[in-house]
């Protein structure tokens, strides 16, 4: 497990604790997650105690990013039973509880189906440890270990994101040609348990040697480009420019992009992906352009259930977010009285995405022109 050690660094950069970056430290009965929204300027883990510490620090946007968010709301309520003084129950007892703990998480950030599908998961795993167990105990213990293999497994599914989204983009491009991809939002180690989906895929160009440049936009209102994408680029010494969010289409259009990788929130049975609020306008410069586009996601990042992408629910952030500066963190920037929309995603629809990474392999439309994702999955059933 990760170490469980706070991590404090100043506005110089110096640090007290591991050299690497971690969005969640860990180990049994403690749990810190580090407060994004203070990046770049000061590195500060909060101690993370109960489930519901665990649903402020997502709806404030303390952790964020979609499969984070499920570790982190998982992790959380892990600690919190971890540490319960007493329970007098009988084992469906306990599964009620947690059950009643899990929903209450998912209602934090409801675009994010990672952490709807983790629930789900351990609901299962309660279930089952509720029919074989004599003690609430038992059922308790079963949630614990299933909640800390989740945070274990999705560093390695990032990773082998990363390695098949690497190879299918050099296998894409011409013979030794070095690749300059455009990113949005955040999608490191900072928006996972580590190394990061669209991220990831770049880290593992770079770490092949053929990514002559990346390409970060600031993602407003929140920053998490300009703030987290950078810091983590900037970290790993991978040659990247931070560009506006308006400027994107003229960095296309001047010849400076080979390829857009995003991460997804959620992805409907057809491909359409919610993800940060401006993936749609990249995928319509990309389109316009001539440039692949690509989704980088885990298979949890896939719901089925949704036919198509006029199902997926997005939320909607405060006004506050465009009222203030720092992603409304700072002091008030726009006029009195005017009114705001501010969704936190946009829906980018299937026919402009070329391709969706995940950790079994790339998800491609194979001359059809539609993708087929319920068969790429019944197939790795």
């Amino acid at each position: 497990m990760a170490n469980d050690s706070i991590v404090v660094r100043d506005e110089n950069g110096s640090s007290n604790g591991p050299s690497s970056l971690q969005s969640i430290l860990y180990k049994r009965g403690s749990l810190q997650l580090l407060d994004q929204r203070k990046l770049p300027l000061e590195t500060v883990y909060l101690d993370i105690h109960t489930s519901s510490d665990g649903w402020f620090a997502i709806r404030d946007m303390v952790v964020r990013g979609a499969p984070a968010i499920a570790i982190a709301a998982a992790l959380s309520l892990a600690v919190e039973v971890f540490n319960l003084e007493s329970f007098h129950g009988t084992p469906d007892n306990a599964t009620s509880f947690l059950v009643q703990k899990l929903e209450y998480l998912v209602s934090s950030r409801p675009t994010a189906v990672n952490l709807s599908d983790a629930a789900t998961k351990l609901k299962q795993v309660l279930n089952k440890a509720a029919s074989t167990s004599s003690e609430a105990k038992t059922v308790f213990e079963a949630y614990i270990e299933a909640a800390e293999l989740m945070l274990e497994e999705d560093v390695a599914s990032n990773k082998s994101i990363g390695s098949y989204g690497a190879s299918f983009l050099q296998s894409q491009a011409k013979d030794s040609q070095m690749l300059s991809i455009l990113t949005h939002c955040n999608t490191g180690s900072l928006a996972t348990a580590g190394y990061g989906t669209a991220l990831g895929v770049i880290r593992s160009l770079h770490c092949k040697g053929i990514l002559e440049a990346a390409y970060c936009t600031e993602t407003r209102p929140f920053n998490q480009g300009s703030r987290l994408t950078a810091f983590e680029l900037v970290h790993d010494n991978i040659p990247a420019t931070l560009i506006a969010d308006s400027a994107a289409a003229a960095l296309m259009k001047a010849g400076r992009v080979n390829g857009v990788i995003v991460g997804a929130d959620r992805v409907a049975a057809n491909g359409d992906t919610a993800n940060k609020i401006g993936t749609y306008t990249l995928a319509l410069c990309a389109k316009h352009h001539g440039i692949p586009f690509y989704v980088a996601a885990p298979l949890t990042s896939i719901d089925l259930s949704l036919p198509s992408g006029e199902e997926i629910i997005i939320e909607e952030r405060s006004p506050k977010e465009l009222l203030n500066a720092r992603g409304g963190l700072g002091e008030q920037v726009a006029a009195s009285g005017i009114s705001v929309w501010n969704p936190a995603f946009d829906v980018t629809p299937a026919d402009m995405i070329a391709g969706i990474i995940t950790e079994k392999g790339v998800i491609t439309k194979a001359g059809t022109g539609a993708f087929d994702i319920k068969k790429f999955v019944g197939v790795l059933d």
